[in-house]
């Protein structure tokens, strides 16, 4: 009897395994070239794109990177070691949230002023996105699909990019029924809609501490409270201390980014989420999962979604696209369990996006280049990260603590104890130079002596120096405390 073929998807990984051993063990050094995918497929009898698949998971999980015809390197060894962000306390009640309105539109909106420098936006700017196939991909399917330009669209979504998202979640572990999924106009909409599905003002809901800005601008919309949990910078939100909340406080809701959270960028591992999903059934609560960061993670591992878990219904998936393909577009989605009629009913009284759109949006994600844009995307973004960690490890105070995220565009610093941020914020903005205080990212206005650092939206030859700056600005304001003492 023939014994059976190799599984071609455990194939890629044996010979990506095997190669990054060699690394490891210094049989392959910090800038030597590999062999050519050609040779690597010849050399273990397998097919060239098997071969290719091996580099590009050596490619995603930063090992390797590809020199422009020149082929591909060993990266050398993390050069910055910095410790990581201290863990927030659990708040013990409830708090209603009030953010600061001004200053969350001046630091984190559209930079308009020429001559400012922002580490304020975790949005890549559009270089990064491929600007020009956006636009050629809307004039083809406004050519394609004009009649309906002139037609009502559908309240839900255009059954045809429905389909395209169901597609798509796949990668995220999810087998969902497109007529259960919701097109909305981004993710903040999609998150809206879900929160007003399952609370009534005066509700509580259960955040990661810190949190997303836009988060506490909608609980306070919504008249919601806040209960913040301890989050790790690495591994996320602590199921235990969410677990307690769940035994004494009477919450309604978990609002959370399990994948790349912002702004500390930590991402919960698969045990923790299929808990998680299994407390929601438990307690019979609503899971809101914003996944809106996914693709931006490096390993494929971690974009596996809460919702992969979720067999009761309680886990409401909410994504878009404006952190990897276009934020103009500003589409969004969600496929909201067991409250999918419910949210889709509220959905009906808001009005619909424009089909060509979601179909121009389907489209984009189902060209045969989309994956090697999402790998460059994230490449770059390792790339800004790491030069980032280093300026932050070189020129910020001593004692500067800094996330280590496995992707996106978010660095959560924080300051030696003691460091008022936003006292670093107004001097940094007052020589053009914007960065976003800690405080911004809770309700209870803690994390005073920490700063968010996106480098997304831009990264010019004048970023660099502009963050040195900011590192000195920190370091001023310890010399004067350590000069009051």
């Amino acid at each position: 009897m023939d014994a059976p073929a190799t599984d071609p998807g455990t194939q890629y990984l044996r010979i990506a395994h095997g190669l990054a051993d060699a690394m490891r063990q210094g049989s392959l050094a910090r800038g030597q070239r590999l062999p050519s995918v050609r040779e690597t497929a010849r050399q273990h009898g397998v097919a060239i794109g098997t071969a290719v698949q091996a580099y590009r998971w050596l490619e995603d999980t930063q090992l390797i990177e590809a020199r422009p015809r020149a082929g591909f390197f060993v990266r050398g060894p993390r050069s910055v070691q910095l410790p990581e962000p201290t863990i927030a306390r659990a708040t013990r009640k409830p708090q209603a949230v009030c953010v600061d309105d001004a200053l969350g539109r001046r630091l984190l909106g559209p930079v308009a002023a020429q001559g400012v420098v922002s580490f304020s936006s975790g949005t890549p700017d559009a270089s990064l996105l491929d600007a020009d196939r956006v636009r050629r991909t809307l004039v083809r399917t406004v050519q394609r699909q004009r009649a309906l330009l002139c037609q009502y669209p559908g309240a839900h979504g255009h059954p045809e990019a429905r389909q395209a998202l169901a597609r798509y979640a796949l990668t995220l572990g999810c087998s969902l029924d497109p007529e259960r999924i919701t097109i909305t106009a981004g993710c903040m909409d999609a998150v809206s809609l879900c929160l007003r599905t399952v609370t009534r003002p005066g509700d509580v809901v259960a955040i990661e501490s810190p949190t997303h800005y836009s988060f506490l601008e909608l609980l306070q919309g919504l008249h919601l409270k806040a209960l913040e949990i301890p989050t790790h910078p690495r591994h996320g939100l602590s199921l235990d201390a969410l677990q307690l909340a769940l035994d004494t406080q009477p919450v309604r809701a978990v609002l959370v980014v399990p994948t790349l959270s912002n702004p500390l960028g930590s991402c919960m591992p698969l045990a923790e989420r299929q808990r998680l999903a299994a407390l929601a059934t438990r307690h019979d609560i609503a899971v809101i999962e914003d996944a809106v960061y996914s693709d931006l993670v490096l390993s494929d591992t971690l974009r596996r979604s809460v919702k992969s878990y979720d067999s009761s219904g309680h886990v409401m998936l909410c994504d878009s696209f404006s952190k990897t393909v276009a934020p103009g577009l500003r589409l969004g989605w969600v496929e909201a369990g067991r409250w999918t009629e419910p949210l889709q009913r509220l959905k009906s009284l808001h009005g619909a996006q424009t089909a060509v759109l979601e179909l121009a949006l389907a489209d984009l994600l189902t060209q045969a280049g989309h994956q090697a844009l999402m790998r460059q995307l994230r490449s770059e973004a390792a790339r800004r990260l790491e030069q980032a960690r280093a300026l932050i490890a070189e020129h910020f105070p001593a004692g500067t603590r800094v996330s280590d995220p496995p992707g996106g565009f978010l660095l959560w610093v924080e300051l030696p104890a003691g460091v008022d941020a936003q006292a670093v914020q107004q001097a940094a903005q007052a020589e053009n130079i914007l960065v976003a205080p800690g405080s911004l990212f809770s309700a209870h206005a803690r994390f005073r002596n920490c700063l968010r650092i996106g480098v997304g939206a831009d990264w010019r030859a004048g970023h660099p120096a502009a963050l040195r700056r900011v590192g000195e600005l920190a370091r001023s304001l310890v010399r004067g405390q350590m000069r009051a003492r």
